[in-house]
C-alpha cells in the first residue's frame, strides 16, 4: 500500500480528491493550496473530522505553500491552476497555468523523486509536457487524467439517449483533451453491443460532439467555474488502480513515442495502470478515418506545446543579461 498521496490544488477538484481518497482509506493524504491563508488547512481538517463517521483512518493535512510535506510521496496529483470561466477554452489557459505546473513540478522532482505524478491542470495533455520536461521522470510516471473523464461523460450522455443505465455503457475516447478529441462509437459498446448497431448516425454525431463540449456545457451552467465531481471521481479511479496495483485498462494521456504513429508527444491512448505507473500502452486499430481524427487532434495538441516552448525561450532570452 502506498504511505502518501500529495493533491497539489486544493479547490473544487483537490477537495473532493481528497474526500473520495480518504474514503478509501489507501494512505495518508497531504492537499498543499497556494492561496488562502488556512483555507487549506481548515478542508484538509474538515475530512479529517469525518473519519469517525466515514471510519477512514489515514492521516489528512493541509498547507499553504509548505511543499515540503510532499517529502516521500508514492503519488503526487496536480490540479493547481485556474479554472475556466464562461467564453474560456481549455487552450486560454496555457500561460499561466504553464507556469505554475513548472513551479509545482521542479517541487515534485525534488522532494517526491520517485512519485508518479497524475496531471489534472488543463490544458492537460501541454500540462503534461511541462512536467515531464520539468521533472525529467521517466514517461511511465507522469500520466494525464483526461481520457477517463472524457470516457465518462461520453458514457453519461450515452445512458441519457438510450434511457438505460450506465453501468451498461463501456466508452472509449483517445486524443487530446479538447475540442479535438476523438470519441470512437466503433469501441464503445451497451451490454456488449457496439453502439453503432442500436443509433443512429446523427445520435451518435450528436452524442460525440455534447462530449467534446461536455466541459464547457458545465461551465456555461456554474458561471464561475469549472467541473470538478467527475474529474475528481477519475482521478480516484486512476489513483486506486495504482495503488492497489490493478493492472487496470484506462485511457489516459501518456508520452508517445512511435505509438499510434505520434512521436514526442502526449495524448490520450489506452494504457495498464499499476503500481509503477503506466506499465503498457495499448495500441488498437484505427480506421482511416478514426486515424485522421487522431492525427488532426495531435495536431492541435502540439501546437500548444510549441506555444509553450516559444514562450520558454523569450523567457530566457529576456533574462539574459545586455
Amino acid at each position: 500500500m502506498k504511505k502518501k498521496i500529495t493533491l497539489v490544488g486544493s479547490g473544487n477538484v483537490g477537495q473532493i480528491i481528497a474526500l473520495r481518497l480518504a474514503e478509501m482509506d489507501l494512505s495518508d493524504i497531504v492537499l498543499i493550496g497556494g492561496v488562502h491563508m488556512g483555507r487549506t488547512a481548515g478542508r484538509a481538517l474538515d475530512l479529517a473530522e469525518a473519519a469517525p463517521i466515514e471510519k477512514y483512518h489515514r492521516r489528512i493535512i493541509g498547507y499553504t505553500g509548505e511543499f515540503s510535506a510532499m517529502r516521500g510521496s508514492e503519488i503526487v496529483v496536480i490540479s493547481a491552476g485556474v479554472p475556466r470561466t464562461p467564453g474560456m477554452s481549455r487552450d486560454d489557459l496555457l500561460e499561466i497555468n504553464a507556469s505554475i505546473v513548472r513551479a509545482v513540478s521542479k517541487k515534485v522532482a525534488e522532494l517526491a523523486p520517485d512519485a508518479i505524478v497524475i496531471m489534472v491542470t488543463n490544458p492537460l495533455d501541454a500540462m503534461c509536457h511541462v512536467a515531464y520536461e520539468t521533472t525529467g521522470f521517466p514517461r511511465n510516471r507522469i500520466v494525464g487524467m483526461a481520457g477517463v473523464l472524457d470516457s465518462s461523460r461520453f458514457a453519461t450522455f450515452i445512458g441519457m439517449e438510450l434511457n438505460v443505465s450506465t453501468e451498461n455503457i463501456s466508452a472509449f475516447v483517445l486524443g487530446g483533451h479538447g475540442d479535438s478529441m476523438v470519441p470512437l462509437p466503433r469501441y464503445t459498446t451497451v451490454a456488449g453491443i457496439p453502439m453503432t448497431e442500436i443509433l443512429s448516425r446523427e445520435q451518435i454525431e450528436a452524442l460525440i460532439d455534447r462530449t467534446r463540449k461536455g466541459g464547457a456545457e458545465i461551465v456555461n451552467l456554474l458561471k464561475t467555474g469549472s467541473a470538478y465531481f467527475a474529474p475528481a471521481c477519475a482521478v480516484k479511479e486512476m489513483v486506486e488502480a495504482i495503488v492497489k496495483d490493478k493492472k487496470k485498462i484506462l485511457p489516459c494521456s501518456v508520452y508517445l513515442e512511435g505509438e499510434y504513429g505520434i512521436r514526442g508527444l502526449f495524448m490520450g491512448v489506452p494504457v495498464k495502470l499499476g503500481e509503477g505507473g503506466v506499465e503498457d500502452i495499448l495500441e488498437i486499430g484505427l480506421s482511416r478515418t478514426e486515424q485522421q481524427a487522431f492525427d488532426k487532434s495531435a495536431d492541435t495538441v502540439r501546437a500548444l506545446v510549441d506555444h509553450i516552448r516559444r514562450m520558454d525561450t523569450a523567457r530566457e532570452a529576456s533574462a539574459q543579461p545586455m
